[in-house]
């Protein structure tokens, strides 16, 4: 997958209007602002674009066999064996999936390219930047791991 994105150099722009600030030379006061200028009128002209590349490392498990009577009765009658048992198979898938994904990163590193395998947070961003670019821009999202659960479960 590749995303194609107008270059954002706001906070570039932001550190360079700090360093005008904090400058007491004029003359280097006056090359910051020039340079300045120019970078802001070359991405505005220029319509600069960044691109990313991504991979996407598919996996379908098979089909789980058919369970017995006996086996469904008793996740009926016991759930916790049921998310064990869930649990165990997400490991299972996990760890075939994260051997794939390892196969394709050697590969990748050995054409001399550097990757990382993007996390829930990371997947989360690009999705949001995926279906809401205008929006994304502006209104960042929050990180997962600072969401307050009940509050969101509360507005669904």
């Amino acid at each position: 997958m590749i995303q194609s994105r107008r270059l954002n150099i706001d906070n570039y722009l932001a550190s360079l209007d700090q360093k005008y600030r904090e400058q007491s030379n004029e003359l280097l006061k006056l090359q910051i602002a020039d340079y300045r200028n120019f970078v802001a009128e070359l991405i505005d002209l220029g319509e600069i674009m960044s691109k990313r590349f991504y991979v996407v490392v598919p996996y379908a498990p098979g089909q789980d066999a058919q369970r017995g009577f006996m086996d469904r009765l008793q996740t009926l009658f016991i759930p916790a064996t049921r998310v064990s048992l869930q649990r165990k198979k997400f490991l299972e898938r996990r760890k075939v999936l994260m051997q794939r994904v390892d196969l394709v990163l050697s590969g990748l590193q050995g054409m001399g390219l550097n990757s990382v395998v993007l996390n829930t947070q990371n997947l989360i961003e690009l999705y949001y930047e995926s279906y809401n670019p205008d929006i994304a821009e502006q209104q960042k999202i929050k990180d997962v791991n600072k969401l307050d659960v009940e509050q969101v479960s509360g507005m669904i």
